[in-house]
């Protein structure tokens, strides 16, 4: 599959995603044209390129492994797409990741729970267990930079949203509950989620009742 080839599969109508990927991977010599298409200014080929990278991070994450730097550096892009993408695959990453690459950009990958952005923040919640799971040693760390969250604001279509913090806030609950067991720091935690037990939006107080169910928080 030369490169055009590669390209025009990408941007088919319908195209088939999963099944473009499988080749790569069986090719994986054409990662790099991957690489370059998400750098690409039309869009259709952009986010098709994003897209695979993404499924082969899922699947066979040590193929992408050596390209992690520049997977890396689509957190820097004006894109939030991209950016959304790039936080689910490189949290996929982390289990082949040998050489600690992640911790350099920790910071980085979480500068985003803040806001304005909602989703992102959703992405790098529901990808906080992964990377727990693949660096143990991060899990309290992780924990700490999540309920920093309770400082963020968001924004939608250039306002400020607060209904975007009551879903965020559910998502954060949802990976604190999964990290709950191996933290230190649970007092913090249990505050945090206590605070949502009132909350306006009925699935984060539920969530927020059953973590302190679960973990028998009074």
């Amino acid at each position: 599959m030369v490169k055009s080839k590669l390209y025009k599969e990408i941007e088919k109508k319908n195209a088939n995603k999963e099944q473009v990927a499988e080749t790569v991977m069986e090719q994986p010599e054409l990662i790099p044209e991957l690489m370059e298409g998400v750098a690409n200014e039309k869009l259709s080929l952009k986010f098709g390129c994003e897209k695979i990278l993404r499924l082969i991070s899922e699947q066979k994450p040590e193929l992408l492994y050596p390209y992690f730097d520049e997977i890396a550096a689509f957190l820097d892009s004006e894109n939030k797409i991209i950016k959304w993408g790039a936080i689910i695959t490189i949290a996929n990453l982390t289990v082949t990741d040998n050489k600690n690459k992640f911790e350099k950009i920790f910071k980085k990958y979480y500068a985003s729970v803040s806001g304005p952005d909602m989703i992102m923040v959703a992405n790098i919640f529901k990808s906080s267990e992964k990377i727990s799971t693949a660096k143990p040693k991060l899990t309290e760390k992780i924990a700490k930079e999540i309920l920093k969250f309770e400082t963020a604001s968001f924004e939608r279509k250039g306002k400020l949203d607060p209904e975007c913090s009551h879903v965020a806030y559910g998502h954060a609950i949802d990976a604190l509950s999964i990290l709950y067991g191996s933290i230190k720091g649970k007092k913090a935690v249990a505050r945090f989620v206590k605070k949502q037990v009132g909350s306006p939006r009925t699935s984060t107080a539920q969530k927020a009742e059953e973590f302190e169910k679960k973990f028998g928080i009074s």
